[in-house]
């Protein structure tokens, strides 16, 4: 394939929308209950004090408190701070209200986890009568009136979806811009190469021993230069990001799905984990079929309470899609660990990976109906939220798992999986 190396930003019309929740979880506490607005508060999966914080408020933000600190940690900061724990129940449904509100804008968009969204309005007539600046407008005023007057969002607009992120970012809280052909080069020079999503501390040494210091330096380099700081196509990738061309439309270098839990309380038995595991695969199994993957491969790894570890991953002949089927390989491939001892943290993921138009035909099972099957249940979980429909055994996780939603979404998901 030849790749075109003398793009000039992209000349077309913004037609890619983000929109990121502020502080989520802290801030649908403060809607729910006016006497916590105007007060740092902090969203924790345990509030003891070596408890994790996943959601800092507008305002303990400000005293330096951060996502992934101690409770410890962030009352050393400010002694004042006001510890909650999640309420899964109360984010669903503002993210459901959130998106019965953009699907009267659009009905291509696409949520990135339960407090962002990404929005794609090309073709769409409702740009005929309205700019992208005023939809966007509408909708946090929408926001404010149908779900709840503290709630705000960050809007980024752009001719991709990366540059939409990126300025999403660029005055949170509750703030609207654009990035586009006139304008891209101004706002590159007031970021740093680790504003942009992707580029961390590691990534930043590799394009600095390159001679690229600046996000305006990354802009101006040409393809070999970016390859070879990047010893792969992500050089390439990166040459049309910041051109504003769309090719995160594909998810490269995918290996896998997977999810963990770490248990409050020890654990023994397959038939004290199966909820917990059962648990675990539908919410793998979802994201698995919304990013349009099957899965030939099953790992399962434990973590017990001394610490020791075991973990096994088998390859399958016949493809999975159906998180009935995962579970049951899943189960199997636990029930094969050695030791039988109290577990700490539980872990799933699935690998080799296919794109969904792949379909096997079996001879005793009509697999095109499983597939509708299973397309509907996903259509109505996704619209009344997670885990309307699940399976009975499930039933019994509700008291061994405490319902709790990843703050991080995808980007967490991979450097778990990429740290196993």
């Amino acid at each position: 394939m030849v790749y075109p190396t003398n793009l000039d930003f992209n000349p077309k019309s913004s037609t890619m929308m983000h929109i990121d929740l502020n502080s989520c979880f802290a801030t649908v506490e403060q809607q729910a209950n006016p006497l916590l607005r105007g007060k740092p508060i902090a969203i924790a999966a345990y509030t003891t004090p070596s408890g994790c914080i996943l959601a800092p408020s507008v305002e303990a933000k400000e005293h330096g408190i951060k996502t992934g600190m101690r409770v410890r940690d962030g009352k050393l900061l400010y002694p004042g701070l006001i510890v909650l724990p999640t309420d899964p129940e109360k984010y669903r449904n503002v993210h459901v209200s959130l998106r019965k509100i953009l699907r009267d804008y659009t009905n291509d968009f696409t949520p990135k986890s339960i407090d962002e969204f990404v929005l794609s309005f090309d073709g769409y007539p409702i740009l005929a009568k309205n700019s992208m600046r005023q939809i966007a407008e509408q909708i946090k005023q929408r926001i404010k009136d149908e779900i709840g007057e503290w709630l705000t969002v960050s809007v980024g607009i752009a001719p991709n979806r990366f540059l939409a992120k990126l300025a999403s970012n660029l005055r949170k809280p509750d703030g609207l811009d654009e990035i586009n052909k006139s304008n891209f080069l101004e706002i590159y020079s007031k970021i740093t190469l680790t504003d942009l999503s992707g580029i961390k501390a590691r990534n930043a040494a590799r394009l600095a021993y390159a001679g690229i210091y600046s996000v305006t330096d990354f802009y101006k380099a040409d393809i070999r230069t970016l390859k070879a700081a990047f010893s792969s196509i992500n050089g390439y990738y990166w040459y049309l990001r910041l051109r504003g061309w769309e090719i995160d439309d594909f998810e490269f270098g995918r290996k896998s799905y997977g999810n963990s839990y770490a248990l409050p309380k020890p654990l023994i038995t397959p038939e004290e984990l199966s909820p917990i595991l059962s648990k675990l695969v539908e919410k793998m199994g979802s994201r698995l079929r919304r990013a349009d993957y099957k899965a030939r491969g099953i790992h399962v790894s434990i973590v017990y309470r001394d610490w020791s570890f075991w973990h096994k991953g088998i390859s399958f002949p016949k493809v999975l899609f159906d998180s009935r089927d995962i579970y049951k390989k899943a189960f199997k491939i636990m029930c094969s660990a050695p030791y039988k001892k109290p577990v700490r943290e539980l872990a799933v993921s699935c690998f080799n990976l296919l794109k969904s138009d792949f379909s096997q035909l079996e001879l005793f099972e009509d697999v095109i109906k499983k597939e509708s099957l299973v397309k509907a249940i996903d259509r109505v979980n996704e619209y009344w939220g997670d885990f309307i429909i699940i399976p009975a055994r499930m039933v019994n996780a509700k008291g061994a798992v405490p319902d709790r939603i990843a703050f991080g979404g995808v980007k967490e998901l991979e450097e778990f999986i990429n740290n196993h």
